[in-house]
């Protein structure tokens, strides 16, 4: 359920879709695609998101039930 989280997450801190992409370096379909699990971020980028969303790892996959 990691698309839950990952959007709860970019929701909590305020942004859009188009606004997290552009400051994560992405693409606004890539950030998509996370979200929906039709892709997952490598470890660079889960940093970077937990980063800019300001969560932990934890929470990145484990908070979504």
């Amino acid at each position: 359920m990691f698309q839950i989280t990952l959007k709860a997450a970019r929701v909590n801190a305020g942004l859009t879709i188009k606004q997290a992409a552009a400051q994560l370096g992405i693409s606004r379909k890539t950030l998509s695609n996370y979200e929906s699990e039709k892709s997952f971020p490598d470890s660079q980028m889960i940093s970077k998101i937990m980063g800019l969303y300001k969560v932990p790892y934890e929470h990145l996959l484990f908070c979504a039930h």
